[in-house]
């Protein structure tokens, strides 16, 4: 098996030498950039999640809410469309950005008041070093 060893380390080596190939070629910047945006979208979704859960325990206690835990929004999307948040498409969006079919007042006040700020101060702070590089 001294042949299929050999092939794995040669094979191993060539993807890694053209990783590194690629990998050079990648302003750094930009990519830096539009990672932060994908975190921003992370990290709201997270919020939002996390004032959801909130509502849920003072729910849970017997604490009212009053309208920030009332729904927003409704969409009606059936249940085994791949769009609903149980769905194949809809779960991935639930965990990765915070999608749902249903959110209270407070959640998308969360939600949309951290993206709002987060979103323009990240352009802000990219923008104002080399326009040109990242905004091609």
């Amino acid at each position: 098996s001294l042949v299929g060893t050999s092939l794995g380390i040669f094979t191993a080596i060539m993807l890694a030498y053209g990783i590194f190939i690629v990998g050079m070629k990648i302003n750094l910047q930009r990519f830096f950039y539009f990672t932060g945006v994908l975190l921003i979208l992370l990290a709201g979704g997270l919020a939002g999640y996390g004032t959801h859960e909130l509502l849920e325990y003072f729910e849970a206690i017997g604490l009212d809410t009053g309208w920030l835990g009332e729904s927003a929004y409704t969409l009606n999307i059936p249940v085994d469309s791949p769009f609903h948040h149980r769905g194949a498409v809809g779960s991935i969006l639930a965990v990765m950005f915070g999608y749902t079919i249903s959110a209270e007042w407070a959640r998308v006040i969360v939600h949309s008041a951290y993206l709002l700020t987060a979103l323009p101060l990240l352009s802000h702070i990219y923008r104002k070093k080399n326009t040109h590089r990242i905004f091609e």
